[in-house]
């Protein structure tokens, strides 16, 4: 092995540092009151936190597709378009987009459901009956796609245009050829990145605490206000966090690690 070189596989002293920090933070929650009772509290904001980013992170997976398909496109209006909405959503921060979203875009919503629905006889919506929570995914949704856009079009992008003029001579269509062809290989090119934004999702989750959605990072405020605890109450926060974004991240590895020796094979 030469100086520069690096082993294939390096011993995880970081998981084993993490895991001894969580087992003396899980000690303490175990023997402080003030600890359990925070955890207590915090666990109620996990689902919320689960479900903010999985329904936004999938959303954002299809809007991503479409968006890389566009600008993938031969038709240039499409193509435009597309990069138009990335470079926007790109360049707004997310916590602007939230407000935004959550207080200007939401009420123009209503409005534009009402002018449709009035004329049936229907009863008008009203803002309030928008929840919060829908404003945030929303939200979260439209940020997301706009980078995972980047990563379809580059694993798309990846697929050797060899198998798709041979699929072409083989008579597969359009669809057929995206199908069996192009996403198969495309996904095993993008799974890493994708990996990596959706835990990113499930920390930018947080955000929507901003709204008052009672996510772990919302019910971690109102009780370190209410408790004046602040240091135990967010260490149970940060602990809750790295539990699960850690635990996606191993989770992740492990599937990578699977697909790539079933390529090998």
């Amino acid at each position: 092995m030469t100086p520069n070189s690096k082993p294939d596989s390096d011993f995880p002293w970081w998981l084993v540092i993490l895991c001894i920090t969580g087992a003396v933070l899980f000690w303490q929650v175990l023997s402080s009151q003030v600890y359990a009772a925070a955890l207590n509290t915090l666990m109620k904001g996990i689902g919320i936190t689960i479900a903010v980013a999985l329904i936004a992170y999938i959303g954002a997976c299809l809007i991503g597709l479409g968006l890389a398909v566009m600008g993938l496109s031969r038709f240039v209006v499409l193509r435009q378009t597309a990069r138009l909405y990335i470079e926007v959503m790109r360049g707004v921060p997310i916590i602007v987009l939230l407000l935004y979203v959550a207080f200007a875009l939401s009420p123009a919503l209503v409005i534009a459901v009402n002018w449709v629905i009035t004329p049936f006889g229907l009863d008008p919506w009203k803002t309030r009956d928008f929840p919060l929570i829908a404003r945030a995914v929303i939200a979260l949704m439209l940020a997301y796609s706009a980078f995972l856009a980047e990563i379809f079009r580059a694993g798309l992008q990846a697929v050797d245009k060899g198998q798709i003029e041979a699929a072409q001579a083989l008579g597969l269509n359009g669809w057929q050829r995206f199908r069996h062809i192009v996403f198969p290989q495309a996904f095993r090119t993008i799974l890493p990145p994708l990996g990596n934004d959706f835990v990113a999702m499930v920390k930018d989750s947080s955000l929507v605490s901003v709204l008052g959605v009672s996510d772990i990072t919302q019910l971690a405020k109102v009780t370190a206000a209410g408790n004046f605890r602040y240091f135990e109450t967010y260490n149970v926060a940060a602990l809750l966090y790295l539990t699960m974004t850690v635990g996606l991240s191993l989770i992740l590895r492990r599937i990578e690690a699977r697909l790539r020796q079933r390529t090998e094979r």
